[in-house]
């Protein structure tokens, strides 16, 4: 599928002029969509709801968008709870799901009476220590081994941290009830952006099951199950896009052959997408400032790995646009680099692009989601600006770039 960007190239001269590069543009147009989309695919679950998860995108700018849309947040840390009371989100509207969570952490979650997730079993008496245990209470469950679409190894939930055995989580039911916990829930992450539209139905299918014998084993009947995040995004051209639709209604149909028949059919469907609900919808603008020539073809652009780290992290693919030259042909190979001190910071490596000379303007594609979130100041950087296109094509502000004096502000001495 062509990636083609939400902004033209005279609408980019026309922001760059008052907004140098580099900056991050979100689409609000594009996420209000995705977002209804998102509504009317799970509509047939009366208590579904999305909790967009806070780390992908940390604006209150781009969250209050979403909270008109319907959405509630998923938080995993302080600061992200801080971040969801700012814009008036509490209560049952925040799920907190955190790992080693401190003991400050669960106090604000338990202050803002939001959902708590437990990570583990010994997080049950921690909880009830530090701050209390809640009415309302969810368990993470992980599955351990691999985790399959087919004949295709999705992700390795063995070797990951998260959550707890099945043998842990009935226990941690029957003490949760013994404790008093009056509403249960049950959450689990298995997969990393995955790009089919399988993925949540087969997910369902193994939570749904999981219900019923936990209802067997435990009597607790369970009032949400949470299918977490895990919905990707075709990052490159030669991959078709999840259809949310289609996802929607596949677990319509495992909830209609597994839940309803044993007596679970008024079950909460929730959801806590990141990448799914953003990452389409912002792209990292930059300029090219140099090229050089020696064993490979160089273009150097204004960011770096600062604004955009999954290329230099994971090797990550990000589509690039030539502002300009959509259409022409890609005939040069170069590898798209920043200027850190470092050599995998590069946005793309023997990519075929079209002839890029100075001053060319790039979009790189996907980044609104886990883009500026990942930032960092290595080599002393600063983190660039966030710019939202609204609607009416007017574009905003919605995060200053940082400064030096941002940067020196947490140091003392030294005559600063």
């Amino acid at each position: 599928m062509k990636k083609i960007p939400f902004v033209t190239k005279e609408k980019l001269d026309e922001i760059i002029e008052k907004y140098p590069t580099p900056f991050h543009l979100y689409d609000e147009e594009g996420i209000r969509e995705n977002a209804r989309r998102i509504q009317e695919a799970f509509a047939w679950n009366e208590g579904y709801k999305e909790y967009f998860a806070v780390k992908a995108t940390p604006n209150p700018t781009i969250l209050k968008i979403l909270k008109e849309e319907g959405c509630g947040t998923d938080c995993s840390s302080l600061t992200e709870l801080m971040l969801s009371e700012m814009i008036g989100v509490t209560g049952n509207d925040i799920m907190f799901s955190s790992n080693d969570t401190p003991a400050e952490d669960f106090k604000k979650a338990k202050e803002l009476d939001a959902i708590i997730n437990l990570d583990d079993i010994s997080h049950i008496d921690f909880l009830d220590e530090v701050a209390g245990m809640p009415e309302k209470i969810c368990c993470r469950y992980n599955p351990g081994g691999k985790f399959e679409l087919g004949t295709d190894i999705m992700d390795n939930p063995g070797d990951a941290k998260y959550g707890m055995t099945k043998e842990q989580l009935f226990e941690a039911y029957s003490r949760l009830k013994d404790m008093g916990v009056k509403e249960f829930g049950l959450h689990s992450f298995i997969a990393s952006n995955t790009v089919s539209n399988d993925y949540y139905p087969t997910l369902a299918g193994i939570l749904f099951e999981l219900a019923v014998e936990i209802k067997e084993k435990t009597g607790v009947e369970l009032d949400f199950i949470n299918l977490s995040g895990g919905v990707g995004v075709n990052y490159t051209e030669d991959k078709e896009p999840n259809d949310i639709m289609v996802i929607g209604e596949g677990v319509h149909k495992a909830f209609d052959e597994i839940l309803v028949p044993n007596g679970l059919g008024k079950v909460k469907i929730f959801t806590e997408m990141g990448r799914f609900m953003l990452a389409p919808y912002g792209g990292l603008v930059t300029t090219a400032i140099h090229e050089k020539k020696i064993y490979k073809d160089y273009i150097g652009v204004d960011a770096c790995a600062v604004n955009l780290m999954r290329p230099a992290m994971y090797g990550a693919y990000h589509h690039i646009t030539v502002m300009g030259k959509e259409d022409a042909p890609r005939d040069h190979v170069y590898d798209v680099t920043g200027s850190l001190c470092e050599n995998n910071d590069k946005f793309a490596i023997d990519r075929e692009l079209p002839e890029i000379e100075k001053g060319d303007v790039l979009f790189i594609h996907d980044a609104g989601a886990h883009g500026f979130a990942m930032g960092y100041n290595y080599n002393g950087k600063l983190k660039s600006a966030e710019l939202l296109l609204h609607e009416d094509g007017n574009v905003e502000m919605i995060r200053r770039p940082e400064t030096p004096e941002d940067y020196f502000a947490t140091l003392r001495g030294y005559g600063i």
